[in-house]
């Protein structure tokens, strides 16, 4: 039976996630070991006997900043469409491709973080401290000038009835073969945003703190149980973070 599935990556390394600064508005370019390990992640799990099949993508939804963008032109999806942006680079290169359209949307931006843009956990919390107020904890106090967890969950919640009803209900439960449109979503977005997008997946109130976690490059896929559109469930197996760069580089995996 017929299955869909929601592949989502988180951008790969900026020099603000590597120090760990919350970025949500701003807009910070890869690392160039980012746009490596990207290509590695593309060369790993892209292909037609891999994770990610590109001829089963039907739609690509991406996030208006630049650092999500250079992620997908990285991935060697061979993409047939073109892309709504001005390539910020070179584009990797792949046998065969997709014919996913490609949107990007303000629905799968990053958390805007308001107050804390720029700035770090220890930083928040020192300045919280001076301030006499309790500990942060994002995902019940939203952010300062920002999103509260609320608006999260509606703008979320909107994008998985849109992944539902536009490419997987027509899919989902039939025989093997039968379907003939492809039916996977590819997203690539940002850590929080998308931690907060796989516990709405399956109906967790992300007050109650996902406990996820999503590296920076790092890949997760999202189904059902069942064969079931009421039954969603995050699929374990299909979590990966390509961290092998020096063997794939040279192509000998």
């Amino acid at each position: 039976m017929t299955t869909p599935r929601v592949f989502i990556i988180r951008h790969g390394e900026t020099e603000w996630s590597l120090n760990g600064r919350h970025t949500g508005m701003s807009d910070i370019p890869l690392t160039a070991n980012g746009e490596k390990r990207i290509r590695a992640t593309g060369r790993a799990l892209v292909g037609a006997d891999r994770l990610i099949v590109p001829r089963n993508l039907a739609h690509i939804y991406v996030s208006p900043r630049k650092r999500a963008q250079r992620t997908l032109e990285l991935l060697g999806l061979g993409l047939e469409d073109d892309m709504p942006w001005q390539a910020h680079g070179d584009i990797a290169k792949a046998n065969k491709g997709t014919r996913a359209k490609i949107e990007v949307t303000e629905a799968i931006r990053e958390w805007d973080y308001g107050d804390y843009e720029g700035i770090t956990s220890k930083e928040i919390a020192a300045q919280r401290e001076k301030d006499g107020l309790p500990k942060w904890d994002i995902w019940k106090d939203g952010c300062p000038n920002g999103e509260s967890p609320q608006q999260i969950t509606e703008r979320l919640d909107a994008l998985i009835a849109d992944v539902r009803s536009r490419f997987h209900a027509h899919a989902i439960g039939k025989p093997k073969g039968s379907v003939t449109e492809p039916y996977d979503v590819l997203i690539v977005a940002h850590g929080h945003i998308l931690r907060a997008f796989a516990a709405r997946w399956v109906n967790k109130n992300i007050a109650e703190n996902p406990s996820l976690l999503l590296e920076a490059g790092g890949v997760g896929t999202l189904s059902y149980e069942h064969h079931a559109l009421n039954e969603p469930a995050i699929l374990l197996g299909g979590a990966f973070m390509s961290d092998i760069v020096d063997q794939v580089e040279d192509g000998k995996h």
